[in-house]
């Protein structure tokens, strides 16, 4: 249930289009929807601006595909994230406009297609072997109706491939940055933008990198003061923090191109997006 759909029911309502009785049994499900095994967040949208994402590890087929079903009869976008290949084959099965992105892991189904993109997020990863991170991190992102630029294998064995994307990199509202390794990469992008950078250590490397941990103390111990660290290879996080800041850029930048179209009807404003 979005804030939209729900003005949709009230007004249905207003109008005589739609009566008490019909409208009380579609919001019998508005606060969750149990399905026995989850209990389903509809509400989700309504107070945070984004609908409840489906981890599918742990789960049973059934119970993705069930919880998939539920959240995309609600009207939402429906992202499934860590979906194994029998999963996400029964999962499009069910709802076949759903589309399956094997490196990322994901299913996503967006059905506010005719939304505007809302901020501007960079997804920045060191090499290819972070691609599966970086990868959920852009659909995400993507899912939630950001605009993205992925800027990939720019680690800093080869800092001359970074710095060849700086133009890009400056024009972000927000830069997630997944690395393995030592995790040096996002304190040299955090030292590059103006921006929040939102780290994602990543278990790749040899022993000592210890799965990941080595790049995430190495990122928690960032000289640069922009710099965030969420959990290793949590792409999905880091995608999901990003997208409310840029949408909170942007909010905050048109009111402030609003406030100063008023004072100055002439004036030329900048889209963010």
């Amino acid at each position: 249930m979005t804030n939209a759909s729900l003005l949709a029911l009230l007004s249905a309502v207003e109008r005589g289009s739609l009566s008490l009785t019909d409208a009380a049994e579609r919001m019998k499900s508005l606060p969750f929807e149990d399905l026995g095994h989850t209990r389903v967040d509809h509400h989700r949208s309504l107070r945070s601006g984004l609908p409840e994402v489906i981890y599918a590890a742990g789960k049973t087929t059934l119970q993705t595909v069930s919880v998939f079903s539920s959240l995309a009869a609600s009207g939402v976008d429906v992202l499934a994230t860590r979906v194994d290949p029998a999963t996400a084959e029964a999962v499009i099965l069910a709802n076949p406009q759903a589309i399956h992105n094997p490196l990322s892991r994901t299913v996503a189904l967006r059905q506010s297609s005719g939304a505007v993109p809302s901020g501007h997020i960079a997804v920045v990863c060191a090499g290819t072997s972070d691609l599966p991170v970086a990868e959920e991190a852009a659909v995400t992102a993507e899912t939630f109706h950001a605009r993205v630029t992925r800027l990939y294998d720019v680690g800093v064995a080869g800092i001359h491939r970074l710095l060849a994307v700086r133009e890009q990199l400056a024009t972000a509202a927000v830069v997630i940055v997944c690395a393995g390794m030592e995790g040096a990469l996002p304190s040299v992008v955090g030292g590059m933008v103006g921006v929040p950078v939102i780290a994602v250590p990543t278990s790749v490397g040899y022993g000592a990198s210890f799965s990941g941990v080595t790049a995430l103390l190495g990122m928690l111990n960032s000289c640069s003061p922009n710099v965030t660290v969420v959990n290793i290879d949590n792409g999905f996080g880091a995608a999901y923090a990003a997208v409310l800041i840029a949408r909170t850029a942007v909010a905050k930048f048109d009111a402030l191109s609003l406030g100063e179209e008023n004072k100055q009807p002439n004036s030329v404003t900048v889209d963010m997006r």
